[in-house]
């Protein structure tokens, strides 16, 4: 009976918690976030089973189709240029910066047919995501073991040239809100290099004008994503992943400071 009585007054104070705390809002569209995903992941699992019948890289299609209305829920925008780079066929191996679990939002926008993605061991065990996730065909790697990590990717490139695959990996490999890119992990370069398919750069704007984690604030905003263009692998050998890695790196590190600097202010309330 006191839920009863306790309900008109939860529903009065939500709107004036929503429009005066950006405490609340931070962890209200974080849990609805979470949530919210959760449930499109069961309901996608029936999908995917009737879709594929099982583990198959075609049930991101089914992913991708679910995800991309959650944008406009958290009060998103994303704006995507150089498109046309990734007009191009065959496999091959598309690198990220990570900064958040937002990153899904702006992967599913531009994510390509046949595309899965590389992600750590334990997103397995993250409830209906980490089934649909694991049906979906995603890669799982153990980052604190080097030698299974480099089994995997070995393994990996060879399903990338027999099933004509493409993998989506974060070579910062954490996540990383600071402003800037981290240095690479050079996982993703062996890849591309040991399958001699071409990488494909894709950079997402700092979300720091719109989420920002220690401050616990979470407003509407704007994401750029720029997709560069494809860096050819092709006779390269162990030898050039170095300086393949510091290439990539320092042309999606330019990308990112450009498209971050022409991001609009965030919009809605900023109070405490």
């Amino acid at each position: 009976m006191e839920v009863v009585w306790m309900m008109p007054l939860l529903l009065l104070l939500f709107p004036l918690l929503m429009w005066t705390s950006s405490t609340f809002v931070f962890h209200f569209k974080k849990f609805f976030y979470v949530a919210w995903m959760m449930l499109l992941a069961l309901l996608g699992i029936p999908a995917c089973l009737l879709k594929s019948g099982g583990r198959d890289v075609e049930n991101m299609r089914v992913i991708r189709s679910m995800v991309r209305h959650v944008k406009y829920l958290l009060g998103l925008r994303i704006k995507v240029s150089g498109w046309e780079h990734l007009q191009t066929e065959g496999p091959y191996v598309i690198i990220s910066n990570h900064q958040s679990s937002l990153d899904v939002l702006g992967m599913m926008e531009i994510l390509p047919d046949r595309c899965s993605t590389i992600a750590k061991k334990e997103l397995v065990y993250a409830g209906t995501v980490g089934l649909i996730c694991w049906l979906s065909g995603i890669v799982f790697i153990n980052r604190k073991k080097t030698s299974d990590a480099k089994s995997v990717m070995a393994d990996a490139a060879k399903t990338m040239l027999d099933q004509q695959i493409r993998l989506w990996v974060f070579p910062e490999g954490t996540r990383n809100q600071n402003g800037d890119l981290l240095p690479f992990k050079k996982g993703a370069f062996h890849l591309a290099v040991q399958a001699q398919v071409p990488i494909v750069p894709v950079v997402f704007s700092s979300y720091r004008s719109f989420y920002l984690q220690k401050e616990k604030q979470f407003k509407s905003g704007t994401i750029r994503v720029k997709i560069l263009p494809k860096i050819d692998t092709k006779g390269m050998t162990s030898e050039d992943v170095s300086s393949l890695a510091d290439q990539s790196h320092g042309l999606m590190r330019t990308a990112f400071l450009e498209i971050s600097n022409s991001v609009p202010k965030s919009n809605g309330p900023l109070k405490h």
